[in-house]
């Protein structure tokens, strides 16, 4: 499925908190409705959110007024800078803002009508690649998949996540459409619940057996020898850790002591290998998040809370990452410089 799309200068797209339950398109019309999608995780997945705000500063662009480069050109670097604020861990959000940026300095000579005309075309063209990239990496990723193998993965990185297709999912789909007997262990994923929400939608649409446990569940699974691997998408790849869902270095940490290769599958877009881990703040999101199941309240009131979005895999416990130009241990990553 196509996540999100461009049409008649609006942006359609999924909107998550909905699902499993309804599929309701969010028709966004301005930046600050794209923001506000990021920011509340009705769009949410790197690769997706990316495309996102790439989509964003399209829309500000196409329903600019401005008679001149120069207000033009403030209120494309006021949208930047309102993407940029939403969400501070991923990196693919700052690598696709940037990239228009950077286009619309190389056409430096261009006009406001031919400026608005790139940008426009700049974030189709990222949404389309992604597609293709994500497709890529799902042929590179099923070649590590054998008949018969069962594949943990922690969060949601398939098709709901990117533009289409997907990353850790999407190397799951390409081993079910080549015809591999495969099955998949999914975690829940508290506190959003993208497991249990989107994963399980996906994986029951595609027609892929599966198995849904609560994260604390991982340990006993792997003792009992039922998961061959994992695999799960990135939020951001520095040159000493891959950067994940909150979970994801718990679920590394176990996989080492019980023998099982543990992959991250992401586009080069989520690579962030001139920084470490030191440079990198993580998300800390709303205490309600955990204190409540949806509109129900779980925990007393004015219990404190610890709400990370993300967490830090060092890359001694990653046995190798899959992007679009192929499989490379951490050793190799810096090739990909």
């Amino acid at each position: 499925m196509r996540t999100i799309e461009w049409k008649n200068d609006t942006v359609l797209t999924v909107d998550q908190t909905r699902l499993p339950h309804k599929l309701v398109y969010l028709k966004l019309r301005n930046c600050r409705d794209v923001a506000l999608a990021i920011r509340t995780m009705k769009i949410r997945g790197a690769p997706l959110i990316g495309a996102a705000a790439a989509y964003g500063l399209a829309l500000t662009a196409s329903r600019s007024k401005a008679s001149t480069k120069e207000e033009f050109l403030k209120q494309i670097q006021d949208s930047v800078r309102l993407l940029k604020r939403t969400r501070p861990t991923g990196v693919n959000l700052f690598w696709a803002v940037d990239r228009i940026v950077k286009r619309i300095g190389e056409a430096s000579d261009s006009s406001v009508d031919a400026w608005k005309d790139l940008i426009v075309r700049e974030a189709q063209n990222i949404a389309d690649e992604d597609v293709e990239i994500n497709r890529r990496i799902g042929e590179r990723g099923s070649k590590l998949i054998s008949s018969g193998d069962a594949i943990l993965t922690h969060c949601n990185a398939g098709a709901l996540a990117t533009v289409d297709y997907g990353t850790a999912l999407g190397v799951v789909r390409a081993a079910w459409e080549q015809g591999k007997k495969i099955s998949v262990i999914a975690t829940e994923t508290r506190p959003k619940l993208q497991g249990s929400r989107l994963t399980a939608y996906e994986l029951r649409t595609m027609g892929i057996p599966f198995v849904l446990i609560t994260d604390n569940m991982v340990g006993y699974v792997m003792s009992k020898r039922l998961v061959n691997c994992v695999i799960t998408g990135a939020d951001r790849i520095v040159k000493d850790a891959v950067i994940n869902k909150i979970g994801t270095y718990s679920i590394a940490v176990l996989a080492r002591e019980h023998h099982i290769p543990f992959y991250a599958a992401a586009p080069l877009s989520t690579f962030d290998l001139s920084h470490g881990t030191k440079d990198i703040t993580i998300e800390e999101r709303s205490s309600e998040e955990i204190t409540r199941i949806g509109s129900k309240i779980i925990a007393p009131k004015g219990t404190k809370t610890l709400n990370p979005a993300f967490d830090v895999t060092p890359m001694r416990y990653v046995t190798a990452i899959i992007c679009e130009k192929g499989v490379f241990t951490p050793e190799r990553l810096k090739q990909l410089l």
